[in-house]
């Protein structure tokens, strides 16, 4: 969830920046402030609890922290009179430098891929001793047994 302040921003500024944030499945809500400090009570985003003050605009991803953060990074290189002020991360208060540095990660499924590359390659690589053993003692018991033909 990424903190931002939308003021300044135009109503057709205001949907661009939804209708990109929606393509990467990321919604974008203004914010009653009271409200938001009542809902937050006792969830991961209490630690932002003081950042509901003045016109908030929330940027929630569901899936992937570091999409939402990219996603909002990039609407900023467009306005640059967009302010982000913070965000929460797996109940994590963290500032804008903090969100440009996860911005910079790759994206969960690639961390996945990654994970998965690095669990596979010791297994194959087991595999493929066992399997070179394997063909050695084939080709001794053959070469013993092409001798003894002799």
């Amino acid at each position: 969830m990424v903190f931002t302040n939308y003021k300044g921003l135009t109503v057709a500024e205001m949907m661009k920046m939804r209708r990109m944030l929606k393509e990467a499945d990321v919604e974008y809500r203004v914010v009653k402030n009271t409200l938001a400090r009542i809902a937050c009570e006792d969830t991961p985003v209490s630690v932002a609890r003081d950042e509901f003050v003045g016109p908030v605009g929330l940027a929630i991803g569901y899936d992937d922290p570091v999409l939402v953060a990219k996603k909002v990074l990039d609407y900023r290189k467009e306005k640059e009179d967009f302010e982000i002020r913070c965000g929460v991360i797996e109940g994590k208060l963290v500032d804008l430098e903090e969100l440009k540095a996860v911005s910079k990660l790759p994206s969960r499924e690639v961390q996945l891929a990654m994970l998965a590359g690095a669990m596979k390659a010791p297994a194959q690589k087991m595999a493929t001793l066992l399997q070179a053993t394997i063909r050695k003692l084939g080709y001794a018991l053959n070469a013993l047994k092409e001798k003894k033909e002799q």
